[in-house]
């Protein structure tokens, strides 16, 4: 279907955080915009007073006129939407046209720049800063972001700009479908073995995505990753980490609340980075970051200044207190090697202080892969409290529970398994010193409850 003959797009999975990212781009172009979710969140009650009109029941009669003509409404959805579903057997049966979010992602890179973020983790919080530095500058930028900016209230920015920021998801290997300019590659730790079975499938994924970066682009890969690239004839390739690499960080200070380093580039150096927030991982993310907004053209003072004002993420590494007496933060880290880096950031942070973390693992698979390294993750914290696993897509699995992480906590730490329901109870009894809550399920809905407790007990 070519883009003028499309006036209405149904979204089936309208409220996730990618697929809402494009419901907004197509509300900005004043198309009817219409979808399915299953439960209304503070997401799809802000999608609905832009203009989008939302049902929150699986209903055929529920979906409007003007999305009912297979000649002009795309349809779009998420992978983790049933075959089953009964509006998308409609759809198939009636001869629209439907795509997964990750092809509409991918008619942008061929259409603009495109500037993706991959990895297994860290890619939200590096596509966000990347585009913060970009939209701030001479250069600017459109994105769709896998969370909302802190900066912008939202997982979507709107300009004229050549370029679009994308986090590239390689769940159900989405990620294939986009045919980036430049690309930078965060982490390939196995993650999705649901969807791939075997680490090897996981890695030979991100070796395919880097066949599809357009030559004259480029490829920002993280330093002594496991994949093995295979780049286009004309793709530059650069690597990075925090310490080593073509680009990488120097001279890191890191001193009463501030983060402070000098940015090491083949470009042109830029020294006295200032973290606009101040995280020990966001050091690797900004360098990320930095080398792919300036190879697209930002300057020394841009990327200084787009660094300073990088408000972050909503969940990633989100504080919601932070005094000399208690600091409580909430993330979204959910696979074993986000949970370290998070334990790390904390551990250098506090260093002494007793950390608290309250875990909601997130799927049975996930859980079954990587219990054990869950388990050496957390035990780099003073504390440990789990509750179930929130299933998400998925169906329990005989002897899969939360208990296969607490059984190999290290010795001695402090533990307890709870039922996520008596979480607010728990909170309301103890005192903390350092509490984060940790992972990607339901458990984050109570976080504005638990400040409201924590902030009545500092009064």
């Amino acid at each position: 279907m070519e883009a003028k003959n499309i006036k209405a797009v149904y979204f089936i999975g309208a409220g996730g955080i990618g697929m809402s990212a494009i419901a907004r781009y197509f509300i900005s172009r004043g198309l009817v915009v219409a979808g399915y979710d299953k439960t209304p969140t503070e997401l799809t009650r802000r999608l609905e007073k832009e203009g989008m009109l939302i049902h929150y029941e699986e209903n055929v009669d529920e979906i409007p006129h003007a999305c009912k003509n297979p000649e002009s409404c795309l349809v779009v959805y998420t992978p983790a939407i049933p075959a089953e579903h009964e509006e998308l057997q409609y759809f198939r049966a009636n001869g629209f046209e439907i795509q997964k979010r990750a092809q509409v992602l991918g008619t942008l890179t061929r259409q603009m720049r495109g500037l993706c973020v991959a990895g297994t983790h860290g890619k939200t919080s590096t596509s966000t800063m990347c585009a913060h530095i970009l939209h701030q500058s001479s250069i600017d930028c459109n994105a769709f972001l896998g969370g909302i900016s802190k900066n912008y209230g939202t997982n979507y920015i709107l300009s004229d700009s050549e370029y679009v920021v994308i986090e590239a998801d390689e769940f159900d290997r989405s990620f294939h479908w986009l045919s980036p300019w430049m690309t930078v590659i965060t982490a390939t730790d196995p993650d999705h073995l649901d969807i791939y079975g075997t680490k090897e499938a996981y890695l030979e994924s991100f070796c395919h995505y880097t066949e599809l970066i357009q030559p004259g682009g480029a490829l920002i890969i993280h330093r002594n990753l496991e994949m093995k690239e295979s780049l286009q004839e004309g793709v530059r390739r650069y690597d990075y980490s925090r310490n080593e690499g073509d680009f990488h960080a120097e001279n890191i200070r890191i001193e009463n609340g501030t983060i402070t380093f000098d940015f090491v580039s083949p470009i042109e150096c830029v020294n006295n980075v200032v973290l606009g927030q101040p995280i020990p991982i966001n050091i690797e993310n900004g360098v990320a970051a930095m080398a792919m907004a300036q190879l697209a053209g930002c300057t020394a003072q841009e990327l200084r200044y787009g660094m300073k004002t990088y408000g972050g993420v909503d969940r990633r590494f989100d504080f919601k207190i932070k005094t000399d007496r208690l600091v409580f933060l909430s993330d979204y880290a959910h696979h074993p090697k986000e949970i370290l880096e998070s334990a790390r950031s904390l551990r250098e942070l506090y260093s002494d202080r007793h950390i608290t973390a309250i875990f909601q693992p997130h799927l049975y698979t996930r859980t079954r892969d990587f219990y054990e390294e869950f388990a050496e993750a957390l035990s780099l914290l003073d504390e440990v409290i789990l509750t179930e696993i929130y299933p998400a897509r998925e169906l329990p699995i005989e002897g899969v529970t939360s208990q296969l992480i607490y059984d190999r906590l290290r010795p001695g730490i402090e533990k307890q398994l709870v039922s996520k329901d008596d979480v607010l109870s728990l909170v309301k009894q103890r005192d903390f010193d350092v509490l984060v809550v940790l992972g990607a399920g339901d458990l984050d809905a109570q976080v504005p409850q638990i400040t409201k407790l924590l902030q009545q007990k500092l009064l």
